[in-house]
């Protein structure tokens, strides 16, 4: 019996790693997609004494391409698109690449798709697992106020302790309501012909 289960683990053993091998094989196969999200500048103000972080409000403009050149999106004919870092209004990797440039600043980003669309696209101008181009001009850098990172950071954190107090309280209240006494209608009739 022991010579059956060592044979078994060991086919089970040399199947699993020419198994893990065939996979690894096959994920390095794949084209050279980045998997981070990769920032060329391509015009630097002489003078950038203020980075954006997260909370700052930008206004930029934008030219999205796939990887093919093909214009996917374009903000060059309307007004800037006005973007809050860190309240999720574009997408994952174009958040990320805003991050630490300054006004006047114009950037090309290189986008995977896990930080885009993903695997579904958004059809039918972007396939799926298309990395994308974003050419970006930074046009105004708005830093947040003491009050803004306030709500920001110590706000949600305030929301987050005040609802185990809201059920502990509710717990509480239908915990004394269902162990409280229920008058009995031999009491109730007693009540009655007491006051007759």
């Amino acid at each position: 019996m022991a010579a059956l289960f060592q044979k078994f683990t060991m086919k089970t053993g040399i199947v699993l790693i020419l198994l893990a091998a065939l996979t690894c094989g096959l994920v390095q196969g794949e084209d050279n997609a980045p998997e981070e999200v990769q920032v060329e500048t391509l015009v630097k103000p002489e003078t950038c004494s203020v980075l954006s972080t997260m909370g700052d409000t930008l206004r930029i403009h934008y030219t999205g391409k796939l990887q093919d050149g093909k214009v996917i999106d374009s903000s060059l004919s309307l007004d800037p698109l006005v973007v809050e870092l860190g309240k999720r209004t574009v997408i994952a990797g174009l958040e990320q690449a805003l991050v630490g440039v300054c006004e006047g600043q114009k950037i090309k980003a290189t986008i995977p798709s896990h930080l885009a669309y993903g695997k579904k696209g958004y059809p039918p101008t972007i396939p799926g697992d298309a990395t994308l181009e974003f050419e970006v001009e930074v046009v105004t850098l708005m830093q947040q106020t003491q009050w803004q990172k306030m709500v920001n950071d110590v706000f949600p954190l305030v929301c987050l302790a005040l609802v185990p107090t809201l059920l502990g309280m509710v717990g509480l209240y239908l915990y004394k309501k269902a162990n409280a006494e229920k008058p009995s209608k031999k009491k109730a009739k007693d009540k009655k012909s007491k006051k007759k």
